[in-house]
């Protein structure tokens, strides 16, 4: 049932540490909209930056 993609940070779409480019590239949308996505949680909850940084450490890095 797998389809052999996994969540991981993009090494070629990023801003900071390639989180919201790897979660684009794994649903197969626009970064941009995962970007605004995070900027409404980070402004209106304060969530956003949180999250981020968890995705970050826990994310592993792109296998080129």
């Amino acid at each position: 049932m797998s389809n052999g993609k996994k969540l991981r940070k993009s090494n070629t779409d990023r801003k900071i540490f390639g989180v919201c480019g790897g979660i684009a590239e794994y649903f197969g949308i626009d970064s941009t909209i995962v970007r605004l996505i995070w900027a409404v949680l980070a402004f209106f909850f304060g969530s956003g930056i949180i999250l981020y940084f968890i995705f970050a450490l826990v994310m592993p890095d792109a296998i080129d």
